[in-house]
């Protein structure tokens, strides 16, 4: 019998289960997760058509995250359901690595069948897909391009075309993302922006937490930053507030007021191939994007691309030539570099905060992940910035590993303070309220263009002739903190070095794009920096500015039917004029009665209709006249003449 392939992202109810999408290259599509915070969270379900009756055996593609760590029993398990009956294999426990696990099997009719799963912990069990074998059919592959092409076959996927060639396709949604989509749509370009969550902003977004740092409208450029202005929650400081504070949709909103035929959103979409133009120098022609949750592929062609992504995904993809780690001292003759460069970068944040309950708040003692004791506890009640993990891997590669364990060394340490703690009194109100499940990456993989900014260009204020947007944040580098780092064999908690610059420093724009695509910006964190210098132009209305630049330079590109490079070369100085002007703002609404004579009247069925100077030809209609003559308004050209007060003017044409 044939099998039945079901992706988990695309069930009818995920319940309280989230969708992951942060590891598509690694994992082969999004997979979906029971983020409680040690609390089982609702069933995900669906409905599926059994295509014959007889004998089927469930298998549940997942993994036990917690494994790595070698210790305790499973962290995250969840049971398969099908038609209300609960499979006798709990899942999730089947070792480190993503592999089919067997729930079981049991007769089933032909026909609809509905498919649940159930949390059974809490903390964060996660399953990519289910496939139902019939009889004499095995599992499917586990992994590689095995795999791949076994899915791609149960899924009957087929890549739909988008029909417009666009003048720049944008992807990543984040603050930077955001500010060159819209800034080149103003511009009169026309864009699409793929963003790979359903929520915009990235990690000024409720789902991950960061204030927004940075200046705006500062020289040398200070009309820049209006697009940053507009997005910016009014409120923002450090720490883990509540999802309000981040204003999700305002940065939604900015696009109502985009012309419909100039812009496409494309939300819950995930590049996963590039195919590049033939010749040299090296272009992007266009991109297939895959939807997180549907799985349907999506080709969307452009003249010209921008990197927003943060990890350097579209780069990478391109074959442009990418930094990651720190630079040596003597590479770019900086002081604070190290003698010898290494593969340490800025981590990922884990973010979190606890509430106080009115009464008790019980907590798991876990017994998995890494063992907490009064050695090294951390009596703290939330996590912010210093939360930081994953400084010695590939933050590109290995983001579930690196956000596992800053989830596991929340979990660990908090239930250390709830249950075992000698101060577990303090703690017994406290309950966890929020955790990020995606993580707020620092520094992954940096582009180099034709020019790589650096600390002797900040410090000794070398003003490039190509001067854009200006960073204000210091030179802000994030360490292991020495004193954790001896606790605990990999470190979650860091510490910061901090330069203060006295005047903003302007990016070069040769920064902005990449120096062996000939086609691709880029924005977000991985513009052409040093390590060193990355510190300081990294933070969020910074990175949003240069957006505002590269969306500017864009549409100058689709225009002079120019690449980016030629902006350089040719045209700096209409792009210097673009930047003094800024991005302009959104018409303020006003009804209108300034600024040039009229009168006439407004009725919702009909719309305006002009009485003076121009007479609209609808006031002919005899109905309409008596409309208005019902009024008794004496009109402009009434007065004029020193008719009668509140006579009305007859309507044209009724002698």
């Amino acid at each position: 019998m044939a099998g039945v392939w079901i992706e988990a992202e695309s069930f009818d109810s995920l319940g309280g289960w989230v969708i992951d999408q942060q590891s598509m290259g690694q994992v082969g599509s999004a997979y979906i997760m029971a983020h409680g915070m040690g609390v089982p969270v609702r069933d995900a379900q669906t409905v599926c058509v059994i295509p014959e009756a007889g004998r089927w055996t469930v298998w549940a593609r997942t993994r036990d995250w917690t494994a790595p760590w070698r210790r305790g029993s499973p962290g995250g398990t969840f049971d398969v359901l099908v038609n209300g009956f609960a499979l006798p294999q709990r899942l999730g426990t089947n070792g480190p690595d993503w592999a089919w696990q067997k729930a079981g099997s049991l007769f089933l009719a032909a026909g609809p069948a509905t498919v649940a799963l159930r949390d059974r912990t809490g903390f964060n069990g996660r399953c990519d897909a289910l496939y139902l074998a019939g009889e004499g059919a095995d599992r499917p592959p586990d992994g590689g391009e095995e795999l791949a092409r076994f899915r791609g076959n149960a899924a009957g996927a087929a890549i739909g075309e988008d029909p417009v060639t666009y003048d720049l396709v944008v992807v990543g949604g984040g603050i930077a993302g955001i500010c060159t989509a819209i800034a080149a749509i103003r511009a009169g370009a026309r864009v699409v922006l793929i963003h790979d969550r359903p929520i915009l902003g990235g990690c000024n977004s409720s789902e991950i937490r960061v204030p927004m740092g940075g200046f705006i409208h500062v020289p040398p450029y200070p009309a820049l930053g209006n697009v940053v202005q507009e997005i910016s929650p009014i409120a923002g400081a450090p720490g883990v507030y509540p999802p309000e504070f981040y204003e999700d949709a305002r940065k939604a909103n900015i696009f109502l007021n985009c012309p419909e035929d100039r812009y496409c959103l494309a939300l819950e979409t995930r590049v996963i191939s590039l195919e590049m133009a033939g010749g040299a120098p090296r272009r992007i022609a266009s991109c297939v994007a895959r939807h997180v949750r549907s799985g349907a592929e999506t080709r969307f062609r452009a003249h010209l691309f921008a990197d927003c992504t943060g990890d350097a995904v579209v780069s990478r993809m391109a074959g442009a030539s990418v930094m990651t780690g720190r630079e040596a001292r003597g590479t770019f003759s900086e002081s604070l570099a190290p003698v010898r460069g290494d593969g340490q970068v800025m981590g990922m944040s884990v973010t979190w905060r606890s509430d106080p309950d009115a009464g008790p708040a019980p907590f798991p003692d876990i017994d998995w992940g890494i063992e907490i004791t009064e050695k090294n506890a951390y009596y703290v009640r939330s996590g912010d910035w210093e939360w930081e993990t994953g400084q010695y891997r590939n933050q590109a590669e290995e983001t579930e590993y690196i956000r596992d364990y800053g989830l596991m060394t929340i979990f660990a340490n908090w239930s250390f303070l709830k249950n075992r703690s000698p101060r577990k009194d303090e703690w017994s109100r406290d309950r966890l309220s929020w955790i990020t499940f995606l993580g707020g990456k620092r520094e992954s993989f940096r582009v180099v263009g034709d020019y790589i900014l650096t600390q002797r260009d900040i410090e000794e204020r070398v003003i490039h002739p190509d001067a854009t947007a200006s960073a204000t944040w210091n030179l802000d580098l994030h360490f292991p903190d020495p004193e954790h780092a001896a606790k605990f064999p990999e470190p979650f908690r860091s510490c910061a070095y901090h330069r203060n610059l006295t005047r903003p420093y302007p990016v070069p724009y040769r920064c902005l794009y990449a120096r062996d695509v000939a086609n691709l910006f880029l924005g977000g964190r991985h513009i052409s920096a040093s390590h060193v210098a990355f510190g300081s132009i990294r933070v969020m209305r910074t990175l949003g500015m240069l957006g505002e630049v590269i969306g500017m330079a864009a549409a100058l590109c689709a225009r002079k039917a120019v690449l980016p490079r030629d902006v350089y070369a040719s045209h700096f100085g209409e792009l210097r004029a673009m930047m003094e002007a800024g991005v302009p703002a959104p018409p303020t609404y006003h009804n209108g009665g300034m600024g040039r004579e009229y009168e006439g009247y407004h009725f919702k069925d009909t719309g305006h209709l002009g009485v003076y100077p121009v007479a609209s030809p609808e006031l002919g209609d005899p109905a309409v006249r008596a409309r208005i003559a019902a009024l008794g308004v004496q009109h402009t050209e009434c007065r004029s003449a020193g008719g009668p007060a509140g006579e009305s003017s007859p309507a044209p044409g009724s002698g």
